[in-house]
């Protein structure tokens, strides 16, 4: 996959977020990571699916949809059926012998699933799913909270990973989310990872195309 940033609707203004998504989007951003917080596997609560319907009709964007809740196959049907391209679900979220046929059941909609996992979650769990995925997302910070710092460790992680997906899966997306700026971007696009989930270092610049700009050309 050639390098993605992945502007993070979390970071946006949502009072103003029409003029946001067109500059990312002329800067070269085709992808908006979206982030559904359900208040319970992570403390804040965010978007849901009127705000993921309203996006799919007007932003001519692929939506990577993140989901931060627990028992989510309760709402996959549903986040499909709003307009969401990609699904993501936690390890940590899904019973270990209903996660196969849950990444399955996200495919035979017509969408990318993804497997996410949380910094304190062993990657080799990722060696038993990476077949049916077509999306890893590695989390380098506590999910939940937007404008964290990079974990220095978060290479490494994504290295294993990038392993394990050469050996079981080489076409699938090795996503990153969690302190990309422009500081952090080079190591881990160096570690293996090809798609760039970045919120404050977009949304909280004062031009939010030129930050995708200035990301992009570092890769």
């Amino acid at each position: 996959m050639t390098p993605q940033i992945a502007p993070s609707l979390l970071a946006a203004n949502f009072y103003d977020l029409k003029p946001q998504l067109e500059a990312v989007k002329a800067a070269g951003a085709s992808v908006l990571h979206i982030d559904v917080m359900d208040g319970m596997f992570v403390p804040n609560i965010s978007v849901g699916i009127p705000v993921i319907e309203s996006l799919a009709k007007t932003s001519g964007m692929t939506l990577d949809v993140h989901l931060m809740i627990n028992n989510p196959d309760r709402y996959i049907k549903a986040f499909a059926e709003a307009g969401g391209d990609w699904l993501t679900v936690h390890y940590e979220a899904v019973p270990v012998n209903e996660l196969r046929g849950l990444l399955a059941e996200i495919r035979d909609m017509g969408l990318k699933a993804g497997l996410s996992v949380k910094p304190d979650t062993d990657t080799d769990v990722i060696e038993d799913y990476a077949e049916l995925c077509d999306l890893i997302l590695i989390m380098t910070v506590p999910p939940g909270f937007g404008g964290q710092h990079y974990d220095p460790d978060g290479n490494a992680r994504i290295a294993r990973v990038r392993a394990i997906l050469d050996k079981k899966n080489p076409g699938c997306i090795l996503s990153v989310d969690g302190g990309i700026d422009r500081h952090t971007i080079a190591g881990a696009h160096r570690a293996g990872a090809d798609l760039f989930v970045a919120g404050s270092a977009v949304f909280g610049e004062p031009d939010a195309g030129e930050a995708v700009k200035e990301l992009l050309s570092i890769l």
